[in-house]
């Protein structure tokens, strides 16, 4: 420590020798002082508040710093500079909460000072100034919810449209956790922020930070239906045909799983304006939910349109043959099952389709003898799907039930008999959507 101390006054000793060979009388020197006596002790001053923070003595660097700002306030910026580090450190060094409270204060003290006499900066102004001030702020006086929302704000209109959208994000994720767990943020105040603060995010660069605020705005408990419903109501009856808007209602709305009449209406709107594969495909499901089985039948049909990748056209078929299934659209069904078959014979799926297609088509049939025998074909073609299905329980139990239904609906042995068929013969079914299809004789 000795060795220290002599080092450094070794090095302070060298300051002053070089700051007496100067002529502070010179022009250069003007901002330091009145005179050149008070210019020469200014200069000092900053040359040994300098050496102090690179000595870690941060005591005597806040005196150093004390004295330059009462004596020469707008001298030059890294008066404030060091003054950021040395309370920085101070913070860090806090043995009480007390101390650690008003080291705070003092930092937030040399920011405001720095924008008085420093804000008008080209480049590192007021703007820069409050922004980093918001993020000390939030470093390291996270507890004061009130003070880091104010600072982060006056940053945002210090900056105006040029703020960093970082800063933007970081504030309005901030107000959304003090809206869940404080009780100082309204919902209207969390909608109009959003609402406020959306246009920093319009660049393409800006995209991961867009999608980071719309995330930070729908898992707040603000987003709720209601809210995003006269939000966006609002907003599209100025601009109805806007796809960017649309998209982003369709995306926060779908997150609060939203089901009103707006809802699918401004989803309808959103294809409409800009259609694509993928969003039909989301209408086509939540058309489905709903039970509007006519138009997610239509939008799943508009996305095979577009579609040519065999696997994904077989996926779509499919689908189209559950939805015109469950609508009792029959020979719809059978349709499209059949062509998804074509695609792909492995999937269970429009295999058990298409056998209920078989089963309920047999009641068309005039004839009793014909209806049950149409049940070999749809018995059969349940069977194909059960051996599909084994890793699928979300149709394999519903399959092997309709098999066992089916085979109880099959012929009876005197029925067969009466009509000369044995048992283990072939049999050509001759009504229903099984119509030509050919089958094996069997009594139930």
């Amino acid at each position: 420590m000795k060795s220290f101390k002599i080092l450094l006054t070794a090095a302070f000793a060298l300051v002053s020798a070089s700051a007496l060979a100067q002529d502070f009388s010179a022009p250069q020197f003007a901002r330091w002082g009145d005179t050149p006596e008070e210019r020469k002790e200014n200069v000092l001053r900053s040359n040994y508040l300098k050496e102090s923070i690179s000595n870690r003595d941060y005591n005597a660097a806040a005196g150093y710093f004390q004295a330059l700002v009462a004596n020469r306030p707008a001298a030059t910026v890294n008066t404030y500079k060091y003054g950021v580090r040395i309370y920085r450190a101070k913070i860090n060094r806090a043995t009480s909460v007390a101390q650690k409270k008003q080291m705070i204060d003092s930092l937030m003290l040399v920011y405001d000072l720095r924008a008085e006499y420093f804000g008008d900066d080209v480049k590192e102004g007021k703007a820069v100034i409050l922004d980093l001030k918001a993020r000390d702020m939030l470093n390291f006086n996270s507890n004061d919810r009130a003070a880091i929302r104010n600072a982060f704000r006056a940053a945002i209109e210090a900056g105006g449209e040029q703020t960093n959208p970082e800063t933007v994000l970081v504030y309005f994720t901030n107000l959304c956790e003090d809206y869940k767990n404080t009780d100082e943020v309204m919902p209207e105040e969390i909608i109009a922020e959003y609402d406020r603060l959306g246009s920093f995010f319009q660049a393409p660069e800006q995209l991961s930070f867009k999608e980071q605020f719309d995330a930070a705005f729908g898992k707040s408990e603000a987003a709720n239906c209601e809210n995003l419903e006269k939000l966006f109501r609002a907003k599209l009856e100025q601009d109805p045909n806007n796809a960017d808007l649309l998209a982003e209602a369709v995306r926060l709305m779908t997150r609060a799983k939203c089901d009103s009449d707006f809802y699918f209406e401004v989803a309808e709107k959103s294809y409409e304006v800009a259609p694509t594969a993928q969003m039909a495909i989301y209408l086509a499901q939540s058309f489905k939910n709903k039970g509007d089985y006519e138009k997610a039948s239509k939008y799943l049909n508009a996305s095979l349109a577009t579609e040519e990748d065999p696997a994904e056209r077989q996926k779509l078929l499919t689908q189209i043959a559950v939805v015109e299934l469950v609508a009792n659209n029959i020979s719809a069904a059978a349709k499209a099952a059949r062509e998804a078959i074509e695609l792909n014979a492995e999937d269970g799926v429009p295999v058990f389709v298409l056998a209920q297609c078989y089963s309920i088509s047999a009641s068309s049939c005039g004839e009793a003898f014909s209806r049950q025998a149409a049940m070999w074909a749809a018995y059969d073609t349940m069977a194909k799907a059960i051996a599909l299905l084994e890793n699928n329980p979300e149709y394999l139990e519903t399959a092997k039930t309709a098999a066992a239904n089916f085979r109880a609906s099959f012929p009876s042995q005197e029925e067969c008999f009466m009509r000369d068929l044995k048992v283990g013969s072939s049999y050509r079914v001759d009504c229903g959507l099984a119509s030509g299809i050919m089958t094996t004789v069997r009594p139930r």
